[in-house]
């Protein structure tokens, strides 16, 4: 091997392991299965007291009861149940954000309801579409309680998604212009 043959594989080791990550987080190679769970809370959201708003273990994300409480902690959209799903609903696509995810990742929800009437279906319904990518709607489970932890809430949404990788893919963002189907 040539002086400068060993001084170029030197540099590439030296620069490959100042890419390594540090501190806790993914490492670069680690199979997701080995992955230490990585706990989600964005102060974007309020949360209910005692529960992170969301695990990732591997390519999983495990989102914990999204409801309809702005960042303030105030109860959104009064008994409406519409308003409330809203609220919820973009609660929870700001959990799925800070956890690198996107609402077309999202893989199986359950929403409870208080109260649930059949009436109540079309409502979840028409929320949860346009939510979703047209087409790929995820699995869902509909779930009438008698009550919600925070008094005057309706609905609180559950979800479990499939992580693709460490980074959003921006075609697959909301609006984005060069997006799937675009």
């Amino acid at each position: 091997m040539t002086a400068g043959r060993s001084y170029g594989m030197a540099a590439l080791l030296v620069l490959a392991a100042g890419c390594a990550p540090t501190g806790r987080g993914p490492r670069m190679g680690t199979p997701p299965d080995l992955q230490e769970p990585e706990h989600i809370n964005t102060p974007a959201v309020q949360s209910l007291d005692g529960f992170s708003q969301a695990v990732r273990a591997g390519t999983s994300l495990y989102v914990s009861d999204q409801v309809a409480l702005d960042s303030t902690g105030t109860l959104v959209g009064g008994a409406d149940l519409g308003l409330q799903l809203k609220q919820a609903l973009k609660n929870l696509s700001a959990v799925l954000l800070a956890a690198r995810a996107l609402p077309g990742d999202v893989v199986q929800m359950t929403v409870y309801v208080v109260d649930y009437r059949p009436a109540d279906y079309a409502v979840i319904r028409d929320a949860l579409t346009a939510f979703t990518p047209e087409g790929h709607p995820p699995a869902l489970t509909l779930v009438g309680v008698s009550s919600l932890p925070v008094q005057g809430l309706r609905v609180a949404i559950d979800a479990t998604a499939h992580v693709r990788g460490l980074f959003i893919d921006r075609d697959r963002l909301p609006g984005a212009p060069l997006g799937p189907g675009r």
